[in-house]
């Protein structure tokens, strides 16, 4: 609810990282890792703004961020094939007014 992220070890309740006010407070709605490269995530929180982390290029901060600015975004999934080297990886956005958009990511975060 405060935008704080925790990456945690299923042996462990101690958190590995944790990266707090990473989405400057907002909540985070939703969060999902690639499907297609193994340290990139997707953060979504309640302004609809989307945040990239890929961990091999940077584990302090979020690589990128996109703000999806015509309406509220209420849900967010990713679609990609995992055991194909195409490095295709797409992102649903459901929006409020029950609107669904689904955009590519580039290959720089898709890539296995």
């Amino acid at each position: 609810s405060d935008g704080s992220i925790r990456l945690h070890q299923m042996t462990s309740e101690y958190p590995l990282m944790q990266w707090n006010d990473s989405t400057r407070g907002q909540p985070i709605i939703a969060l999902q890792w690639a499907l297609t490269r193994p340290a990139v995530f997707f953060a979504l929180d309640a302004s609809s703004n989307i945040y990239i982390w890929d961990l091999l290029e940077n584990d302090l901060l979020p690589v990128a961020r996109q703000t999806i600015p015509s309406e509220k975004v209420a849900a967010m999934t990713l679609l990609g094939e995992p055991e194909k080297a195409n490095g295709l990886l797409g992102m649903v956005l459901a929006k409020e007014s029950g609107q669904i958009d689904i955009q590519y990511v580039k290959k720089k975060w898709a890539l296995p």
